[in-house]
Parts: structure tokens; C-alpha cells; sequence
């Protein structure tokens, strides 16, 4: 394995980059945490634009999605690649992608266990607690007003 740290984060698009972006959710979400397949796929993924990391040798090994309409979602890090910095990576490259785009706030739905990831990027919860996929969330939002 590469040494930590050692990863790059590129643009990337669903015609594009499609098979490491699949490859990549379906190891994270469809397999680890057990989201039905029929739930991880929408149309949504052709008109995103998408963050994908990329080790030193160009495996993918993390990923994340921005909608037009400022909804980061489907972030996703393997495993053996979490803890690395990875994951903020994927995250500030996406937030400053929706700047650059004029976006004036973005939002996600945050796996309860990840709400102090997405506070320590600033992010606020708000609203109650849901499940989506079996697996409960909070809803946060991220002003890039300045």
C-alpha cells in the first residue's frame, strides 16, 4: 500500500469515470454498510459533478458528489483509506467546486456517526433525525456566503 497521505483529488465525471465510481459505492455502501443496490443508483449521478481520490498508483479509493442544486452526497472512502484525510479531501474539493459554481449554501444528509466530521468543516444540523437506507441521518447545511 502506498504510503499515507499519498493521494490525489481530480474532477470526474459519471460518462467519464463511471466503472471507479460504481466500483467504489458499491464497496462502501452496497457491501459494507448493506444499502440495497436499487437505492444507491439514480439519474441524479449523470448531471453531478463528482470528486474521486485517487492513490498514488491511480486506484480509486474515495469519492463524493455535488448536485446542481448544492446536495453533497455519496461520500464514500474504502476502508483500508479511512483516517488518512481522505474524506476531508473529497469534501473541500466539493465545497470549493459549488463556490466556484456561485452556489450560495450547500447541504447533505450526514450518517449520524459522521455528524463532528461535517461540523469540524463548519457544517450546522438541523431538523430530527431520519432513516434513509436503514441507516440514520441528520440533515446539515453549509452557508458560502461570505
Amino acid at each position: 500500500m502506498d504510503s499515507p497521505g499519498k493521494f490525489t483529488v481530480r474532477l470526474a465525471t459519471w460518462r467519464d469515470d463511471q466503472a471507479a465510481l460504481q466500483d467504489l459505492r458499491r464497496r462502501v455502501f452496497i457491501v459494507e454498510q448493506q444499502v440495497p443496490e436499487s437505492l444507491e443508483w439514480d439519474e441524479a449521478d449523470a448531471v453531478c459533478m463528482h470528486a474521486l481520490a485517487l492513490d498514488m498508483r491511480g486506484n480509486a479509493v474515495a469519492t463524493g458528489r455535488l448536485l446542481p442544486d448544492g446536495h453533497i452526497g455519496r461520500m464514500a472512502v474504502v476502508p483500508q483509506w479511512r483516517r488518512r484525510g481522505l474524506g476531508s479531501a473529497i469534501l473541500e474539493f466539493l465545497v470549493g467546486y459549488a463556490r466556484e459554481q456561485g452556489l450560495d449554501v450547500v447541504h447533505l444528509n450526514a450518517q449520524t456517526h459522521a455528524l463532528g466530521f461535517y461540523a469540524r468543516h463548519g457544517f450546522v444540523a438541523h431538523g430530527a433525525e431520519f432513516m434513509d437506507a436503514g441507516i440514520p441521518h441528520r440533515k446539515m447545511k453549509l452557508s458560502l456566503q461570505a
